[in-house]
Order: structure tokens, then sequence, then C-alpha cells
């Protein structure tokens, strides 16, 4: 059901004072989709995926059942990975997929560190303010 002229110039406004008030919340809600939970968890998954393998070649030579260990993270990887997977669903990897063809996986990959690293940022300007 569309919405009406006034419920539009409703929104608008709401929109508009939104931008002026907190102009970086908005930029946020902005970018941020619905399947940008579970990318960034799929991310994840597959670094602790990762980790996992490297850990457990690494402890094969010493122990059996630290190199389980590592075969036990690979595997809760694959489900979690697997769980996010499914809510991203058919569209969701379509997204992502056009962004690597796009040629915008640079900043698909880049956006978690360069967040991190405003917070640091940011963490200690105002550190460095309330002394």
């Amino acid at each position: 059901m569309p919405l009406s002229e006034d419920e539009q110039r409703i929104l608008s406004e709401i929109e508009e004072q939104l931008y002026e008030t907190d102009p970086a919340l908005a930029r946020e809600v902005g970018r941020t989709t619905v399947f940008t939970h579970p990318a960034r968890n799929l991310r994840l998954a597959i670094l602790a995926f990762i980790a996992g393998l490297v850990y457990m070649i690494l402890t094969l030579s010493t122990s059996f059942w630290l190199s389980f260990l590592g075969f036990l993270v690979m595997l809760a990887a694959s489900l979690w990975g697997w769980s996010n997977l499914r809510q991203l669903g058919r569209f969701g990897l379509q997204q992502i997929s056009d962004s690597i063809s796009r040629g915008d996986v640079s900043s698909y990959l880049r956006s978690p560190s360069r967040r991190i690293l405003n917070r640091l940022r940011r963490g200690g300007a105002e550190q460095t303010g309330r002394d």
C-alpha cells in the first residue's frame, strides 16, 4: 500500500531531522542492510575455520587431543557459517557476489578493520579529552 503525500512529507521531514541531529547515525542506518550481520558473522566463521585448521596442523605432531580441539573449532565454525549462510539466503548472496563483481571487495573486506581503527582513535581522543 503506497504512502499518501502527507505521509511521505512527514517521513522526509523526519529523515532531514535525523541527518541534521546525528549524521553519523544516519550514514550508518543508510548503509546497513538486513544482510550486514549474517555476512559479518560468515566472515568471522571463515576466519575461525582457518584458525582451527592452522591450529590443527600445528599441533598434530604434538598431541592428538590438541589437534582434535582444532578439528572441533573447525566443526563449530562450519556449523556457524552454515547457519549464517542460510540467513543470508539467495538474495543476500546475490548482493555479495554483485559487490564482488563490481570490484567492491576491498571496501567490503576493509570496512570492519576501518570501524575498529575509528573506534580506537575515538577512544584515544575521548581519553585525552577527559584528562
